[in-house]
């Protein structure tokens, strides 16, 4: 009578404990996708601040926007006068950067 008591509190004991141990899992895997669901909206948001942040880049620095400001502040285009070669540091060889400069050249006579 008294193994039979034994072992039947050991076997609820044990039952007890799977199922606390079970629960336990349980809490933890609903704390995790609480977190994933976390990180997953912070992404996005981090996502739309990237594409927001890349179109104000590009609004800031478009050829007409940088033009009148450029106006604003006093610049003008530079006379002929003004423009100078430094010969020293163009290539000599015939490339792109060569035809880039002396496009430049027939630019700026």
């Amino acid at each position: 009578m008294r193994r039979s008591l034994l072992v039947a509190v050991l076997g609820a004991v044990t039952l007890v404990v799977v199922g606390l141990g079970l629960v336990a899992l349980r809490v933890h895997d609903r704390q995790l996708a609480y977190r994933l669901d976390a990180l997953h909206a912070e992404r996005a948001q981090a996502e739309r601040v990237m594409r927001e942040l890349s179109i104000e880049i590009a609004t800031l620095s478009a050829p007409g926007r940088l033009e009148s400001q450029a106006r604003q502040l006093g610049m003008t285009v530079p006379g002929k006068d003004q423009v100078r070669l430094a010969r020293e540091y163009v290539p000599a060889a015939a490339g792109t950067a060569a035809a880039r400069v002396a496009g430049t050249e027939a630019h700026v006579r």
